[in-house]
This record gives C-alpha cells, sequence and structure tokens, in this order.
C-alpha cells in the first residue's frame, strides 16, 4: 500500500476553492496566479487537519491546452464551453499539445509552492483522465453516441489524451507533487460495457505509468453508474479510490479489495455549501458508523467541494470526524 495512507482516521476531503474566503482572493485571480494557489491551499491547511492537502481541482486546464475554449469567472470553477471536436474525423487530426502551454505550467508551478509552503502532509495535484477529457473535447452527448456510432475516433483522442495526461502528472510529480486525483466522472454515464472499453484501459495505462511507491493515483469517479462497475474499476490498478454521494459508500467498499483505500462521500453542495453544522455532525456520524467495520475507509467529499461552501460546515466536519469513537 502507498506510504500517503498511513492515518484512516484522518479525513481527506477534496477541498481547495473554500479557501478563498481565508486567504482573500477571487476564484478567478487563482486561474492565472500560482501564488495564489498555493496561499490558498496553505489557508485550508492552516485550517483544517486532513490526510492530505489537494490542489485546485480545475479539470479545464487540459481541455484548454488541446484548444477547446474555457469561461473564467469571478466566483464559479472555470468550465470548458462549446465542442472543440464537431467532427469525428477531426480525432485523427488533433495535435498533442506539450505540457505547460497555456495555464497548465501555472497548476504545476502552483504544486512546487504549495510543498514549500505546506510541511506536514502531502500535497496532491488534480487532473482529468482520458474519458472525461475527450467528452470535454467532443462534447458529453456527442461521445456517449460516438462510443457506438464511431468507436475508432473516441478511440483516437482517448490515446492523444492519455499521452498528454501522462505527461502532464509527469511534470507535477517533479514539481513535488506526493500523488494525483485522477477525475473521471464521465465515464460514470456509461455502461459497464462501454466503461471497460473507453475509460479502464486508459486509467490502467495512465496509473501503471506514473505511480510509484511515494506518488499516488487516486481514482474519482462520482458517475451514478459506478456501483455497476466495480470488477472493472478495482482492477484499474489505481492506489486508492474515491467516490460521489451518487452511490452507497459501503456497497463501494463491499466490493473493493480490503488492502485498497476506498475515500467519500459526503455531498459537496448539500452539506458543505447548503447544509448546518448540525446537519454535517449528524452525515459524518452516520457514515463512519455505517462504515466502520472497513478499515480501508477514508471519510471525504463526494466530490470537490464548491466555491462559497460554509466554513461553519467544514469545521463541523472536521470536528466531528476527530470526535468520532473507532472503538467497536
Amino acid at each position: 500500500m502507498n506510504s500517503l495512507f498511513s492515518d484512516y482516521h484522518k479525513p481527506m476531503p477534496i477541498l481547495s476553492y473554500p479557501g478563498c474566503e481565508k486567504a482573500g482572493f477571487k476564484v478567478s485571480e487563482l486561474s492565472f496566479d500560482s501564488d495564489k494557489q498555493a496561499q490558498v491551499m496553505k489557508a485550508v491547511a492552516d485550517r483544517c487537519d486532513s490526510l492530505a492537502a489537494v490542489t485546485l481541482m480545475d479539470l479545464s486546464v487540459e481541455a484548454e491546452c488541446f484548444g477547446a475554449d474555457v469561461i473564467i469567472s469571478e466566483a464559479a470553477v472555470p468550465a470548458v464551453t462549446g465542442v472543440l471536436l464537431k467532427e469525428p474525423g477531426q480525432a485523427y487530426d488533433l495535435p498533442v499539445p506539450k505540457v505547460g502551454e497555456k495555464r497548465s505550467g501555472i497548476y504545476i508551478d502552483a504544486v512546487k509552492k504549495a510543498k514549500q509552503l505546506i510541511k506536514d502532509r502531502p500535497v496532491i495535484a488534480g487532473a482529468a483522465a482520458p474519458f472525461s477529457l475527450a467528452a470535454r473535447l467532443f462534447g458529453v452527448t456527442e461521445t456517449m453516441l460516438l462510443c457506438y456510432d464511431e468507436p475508432e475516433a473516441v478511440k483516437a483522442v482517448l490515446k492523444k489524451c492519455t499521452e498528454f495526461i501522462i505527461e502532464y502528472i509527469t511534470a507535477l510529480k517533479a514539481a513535488g507533487a506526493d500523488g494525483v486525483i485522477l477525475a473521471e466522472p464521465v465515464s460514470g454515464l456509461l455502461s459497464p460495457a462501454l466503461e471497460e472499453e473507453f475509460s479502464a484501459p486508459y486509467i490502467k495505462l495512465l496509473a501503471d505509468a506514473v505511480k510509484s511507491s511515494d506518488f499516488a493515483v487516486i481514482y474519482h469517479n462520482c458517475g451514478a453508474n459506478v456501483s455497476r462497475m466495480t470488477a472493472s474499476i478495482f482492477s484499474n490498478g489505481c492506489d486508492a479510490y474515491h467516490f460521489g454521494n451518487a452511490v452507497n459508500m459501503r456497497d463501494m467498499l463491499s466490493a473493493s479489495p480490503a488492502s485498497v483505500p476506498v475515500m467519500g462521500n459526503l455531498d459537496p453542495v448539500g452539506l458543505f455549501k447548503d447544509g448546518t453544522p448540525v446537519q454535517m455532525k449528524n452525515a459524518v456520524n452516520n457514515i463512519l458508523s455505517d462504515c466502520r467495520e472497513y478499515k480501508n475507509f477514508i471519510l471525504s467529499s463526494g466530490c470537490d467541494i464548491p466555491p462559497g461552501a460554509k466554513w461553519e460546515n467544514i469545521s463541523a466536519f472536521f470536528e466531528s470526524a476527530r470526535d468520532f469513537s473507532y472503538d467497536l
């Protein structure tokens, strides 16, 4: 098991953007400033006893490098807009960008600066996984249809996405990252057969290329169908797995190997952003009680906690996790 996961009793939420409030920055400022990204991560680390510090989960970065248009607004996470690949034939001529182009260099530099500021825990980067990146280039609905109608075009893009992501993660690793959260939410909309064909092989190729004893690959999928894909997902070669609140955590734990860390899955919007401290406390106690027999469970949010999440709820999350009794 990767040494990152030595303390199962510490939670590891995907928590970065709410640090803007503590650091005094607008969300839009972070997209172009590695110093501010690192300061936001430090602000979160100073206030939260988490297993690791997590970089900004901006999954528009890789698509922008390929040429996609991105909307960056004052208070929202950057998002891809429009469709880059309008015809299947464009897949074969799509160039693979160089790592460091567009904003990718800023996010690599942010890892290096965060490692200089945060000394008491690992720093985990974020990256889009191949199928989810391909869906941002073709469009989500279009990609689903192309899996049936033009599968070779989809696979051509997947190969290029995988090549780029491997190089991107390698650069994040060289900058000092101790691991990466590999976000593959769009594959969670597929049927199990399509996930096995269009997602799992590329995840395994990627994980095998970048993971090591001191660098962990954490697979994230918040899709609703993941509970039907457990055999494929848990054999894709990643070091740990992170699931969203669309699935039952016990179902995922019961299907997982006992030696593999599995994380999740409190609602990032319903609880962290829109809930109350009392609701958060109850939710933490409920999930820890429900999953206490699984020694490989690590408490987390179900996905990236959004900007504007209430710090009283975040504090209640960590306090409740700290106070929970693990004695059986």
